[in-house]
């Protein structure tokens, strides 16, 4: 029986997004990487070819009469593909939706600081979201610089708006006792997770990755390899954090398993659907769960 053939891929030619059936090329020339956006994969296929003998020979590479210029949209493309392993990519991605709903069709060496900044104050509600949807549209900018599609970045003109404080409210040890008494009496299984939190200062999504394997009772400590700012560091147990994790290790658990698995078919960190209701049995106001950071610091 003769073996089925596999199907041979085009050089230089490839689907970008994946699965939309518009076509890309990609090819060398003076030492510098063109892309260009055709359409169907023949039409590809061909003008890949002609860019190859063009520059082979060569000859000046043509510029399309219907090639439209860099869009912000494309600017964000690089973006997304620039930041596809970091560990916020889901916000870049949400990011990405809105700037190209609203500013994608634009020509990208078009677009003035004034109009980000007139976006900007119309899109965004606070000084912080304004600051966040900036540093993603100066993000797009940057890997079209470096990536030969713009010049400019009109977003690194734009004025970087002051952001408040935040809450910085903190438990007193009366309240920390109340509210561990509501968690005790409501949802006794989520106890350690309040305590760990409140005694060591941990982010939510450091609490919530950590697995047992980084954790050390010897040493009385965790070693937390995935933070927020990407570097290392540990964190020492006091006797209450110590005995928290010590009653939240169950018989047979295994080194890669999660100290406090996420809850729910999503695995999402759920703290609301427990902790809220708590907080209100304590007559606990204005506070939310990354407060427990405020309240370990304050009683450092």
């Amino acid at each position: 029986m003769a073996q089925a053939r596999t199907k041979k891929k085009a050089r230089g030619v490839y689907e970008h997004p994946a699965g939309s059936e518009v076509w890309w090329i990609h090819y060398y020339a003076d030492g510098k990487r063109h892309r260009e956006k055709v359409g169907r994969k023949g039409d590809a296929i061909k003008l890949y070819q002609t860019r190859k003998a063009d520059s082979t020979a060569g000859r000046k590479l043509p510029t399309l009469r219907n090639t439209r210029g860099v869009t912000v949209s494309d600017l964000i493309d690089l973006a997304l593909e620039a930041t596809a392993n970091h560990k916020d990519r889901r916000n870049y991605i949400s990011k990405a939706v809105i700037v190209r709903k609203a500013l994608g069709d634009r020509p990208a060496a078009e677009v003035t600081p004034q109009e980000v900044e007139q976006w900007l104050r119309s899109r965004c509600k606070t000084p912080a979201t304004a600051n966040r949807y900036k540093a993603f549209i100066s993000l797009c900018y940057r890997q079209g610089e470096r990536n030969g599609k713009v010049t400019g970045n009109p977003a690194r003109l734009v004025q970087q708006q002051k952001e408040s404080a935040g809450r910085l409210r903190h438990l007193t040890r009366n309240e920390y006792n109340r509210v561990c008494e509501a968690i005790r009496n409501r949802f006794s299984e989520h106890l350690a997770e309040f305590v760990v939190s409140v005694n060591t200062g941990m982010r939510l999504t450091e609490q919530y990755s950590c697995t047992w394997s980084q954790v050390d009772l010897s040493r009385r400590a965790i070693d937390l390899t995935d933070t927020k700012n990407g570097s290392a560091r540990t964190i020492h147990l006091n006797p209450d954090a110590l005995a928290a994790i010590e009653s939240a290790r169950l018989p047979g658990q295994k080194p890669a398993a999660k100290v406090f698995p996420r809850e729910g078919s999503q695995g999402r960190y759920d703290t609301r659907s427990w902790f809220v209701p708590c907080l209100a049995e304590a007559k606990i106001t204005g506070y939310v769960w990354h407060s427990n950071r405020h309240t370990f610091c304050s009683w450092l």
